[in-house]
């Protein structure tokens, strides 16, 4: 059943919903759009949709959508959520009839959908008929199929949604998207449309630096059309791109065309049968987001295309300066009476139960301080002096709340300076390119040995671990890694083999699913290729 913007995907007569990830998550009922409601019932869905037709546990939704703020009683919240999506999609439902979309099973919620319901999987049916389709010879039929699918594409997947889980699958499938651009080049070039594809392909590079692919098919595009020296230009930009930014050559490939351009290789030359030159439809570009720079207009320099956005060498402190102050201020300047609320704000801020649990005695304390002043049978007398007995309560209570609250705020005000101090600005900068380099650029990153603390390199990748690569002694320097749990990733490595996904750890029972999201974003697993050979930076499988 095929995927419409004007039509239902229908089973018998029941006329069932599709839905959209290309983009902002989105669900329509024929051509009416249909409101989704808030932003976290929105994510739920879309992890849903990830996971159409199997089954997923209110703990894998509360992980995706809460990550590490989870409420709680996160099933109770997803139950509530899971019933506006049902109202939602299907509105029509009588009271004692069985919801039919959105289902709960033994193992989790469920929801089912037909082929051809969502866009994500319509784009990969049709990139895969357009591959088979240029293996048997129909190029014409194989662009038409490639431009279809990438016409699904609106924005960035899943746009709006954040999280290890949707960044997971929004890499996946703009590594996805970017595969089908490549395939769709390669195919004008094979039906001879090489002077329309230049300036598509220039605008390509642009938005996907990294890939060497893109500038192969440029310099190819512009030799067929006589731009010998431009084509030589293109490499000479590349090269430069690759060496300033990485300290590395292009690729084998790349240096190879190259030297059959200098060489005015005549196999480079369009075939003899290939179809006349039409201009093709251009696959949609996607939406830039806000403050976005222009597309260049030329052929893009490595100055133009900087992949990493350092921010300033000398970052503000001064918030960290001014809790310091103002926690030791407010809590001496109140004799303690407003501990509670400093320490209360720095343990839901840090999400530390040992200084909730301080804060609340320094709240009891400064409770009962209070009760034995104003409980005095004294009070009205103000010539009398406090009875003993509440004299003795309330100087004890106030003196401990006072004195204890004090240090204890001095401490975290120091431990707040001191985080911000040793913060690196650059250190999310330098992992983002080193994790783009091993989406894209596998070979090279292998060569400036990303995630292996453990060797001597020059190139800086923010503190990412090759969890399958790295010894023991650098596997116990993760966070929240025990000597214990080293040991048993090491000797779980040694014996089942090495890691495709944080996911794939958990299934194996080696880390808790807590731990795995705060070790997401750290863990690399260089060892273990896709089919198409890329190493799988901290991917998310959906079981």
């Amino acid at each position: 059943m095929p995927f419409s913007r004007h039509g239902l995907v229908r089973r018998g007569e029941a006329e069932l919903k599709r839905f959209e990830i290309l983009g902002p998550v989105r669900a329509f009922d024929g051509d009416d759009e249909i409101a989704l409601g808030p932003v976290k019932q929105r994510a739920v869905l879309a992890v849903l949709l990830l996971n159409a037709n199997r089954p997923v546990s209110a703990s894998q939704i509360v992980t995706a959508v809460w990550q590490d703020e989870p409420p709680g009683n996160g099933a109770n919240v997803v139950q509530k959520y899971v019933a506006g999506l049902r109202r939602a999609l299907e509105p029509e439902r009588t009271l004692r009839a069985p919801w039919q979309l959105l289902t709960l099973t033994e193992a989790g919620y469920m929801l089912s959908i037909e082929p051809g319901a969502l866009d994500a999987d319509v784009f990969r049916d049709r990139v895969r008929q357009a591959l088979a389709a240029r293996e048997a010879g129909q190029l014409v039929r194989a662009a038409a199929e490639l431009q279809a699918a990438l016409a699904l594409w609106r924005a960035d997947p899943l746009a709006g949604l954040t999280g290890a889980v949707f960044d997971a699958a929004r890499d996946r499938l703009s590594e996805s998207r970017a595969a089908a651009l490549e395939s769709w080049a390669e195919t004008e070039l094979m039906l001879g449309r090489h002077a329309t594809l230049v300036p598509e392909l220039v605008r390509l590079i642009a938005e996907y630096p990294l890939r060497e692919q893109l500038r192969h098919h440029l310099m190819l595009a512009l030799y067929r059309t006589g731009r010998q020296a431009e084509a030589l230009a293109a490499y000479r930009d590349a090269r430069a791109f690759f060496v300033e930014e990485f300290g590395a050559e292009p690729g084998e490939p790349l240096q190879q065309l190259h030297q059959r351009i200098l060489r005015s290789d005549p196999t480079l030359a369009a075939p003899v049968d290939s179809p006349a030159p039409a201009a093709p439809v251009s696959p949609p570009p996607v939406s830039p987001p806000p403050g976005a720079p222009p597309t260049p207009p030329s052929m893009p320099s490595p100055a133009m295309l900087p992949p990493l956005r350092l921010p300033p060498d000398r970052p503000s402190r001064w918030w960290a300066w001014v809790w310091l102050v103002g926690a030791i201020v407010l809590t001496f300047g109140t004799c303690g009476y407003l501990s509670w609320l400093v320490v209360g704000v720095y343990a839901l801020r840090r999400r530390s139960w040992p200084n909730a649990l301080a804060a609340a005695g320094y709240l009891l304390l400064a409770v009962v301080s209070l009760v034995a002043l104003f409980t005095d049978p004294n009070l009205d007398d103000p010539d009398a002096e406090l009875s003993e007995a509440h004299g003795w309560a309330w100087f004890l209570a106030a003196f401990v709340v006072w004195s204890a609250s004090t240090v204890h705020a001095a401490i975290i005000g120091a431990l707040t300076v001191k985080r911000a101090r040793d913060a690196d600005p650059h250190r999310a900068a330098r992992r983002e390119q080193a994790l783009q380099i091993v989406r894209w650029r596998p070979d090279l990153a292998r060569e400036l040995l990303i995630g292996r603390p453990d060797l001597p390199r020059q190139f800086d990748d923010g503190g990412l671990v090759d969890i399958n690569a790295v010894p023991e002694h650098v596997i116990a320097m993760l966070p929240g890694v025990t000597t214990y749990l080293t040991q048993m990733i090491v000797a779980d490595r040694a014996l089942h083999g090495p890691y495709a996904s944080v996911e794939h750890m958990v299934a194996r029972q080696v880390i808790t699913p807590k731990l795995a999201d705060s070790l997401r974003g750290l863990l690399i697993f260089g060892r273990l290729p896709d089919r198409e050979g890329r190493p799988q930076a901290g991917d998310v499988q959906h079981a």
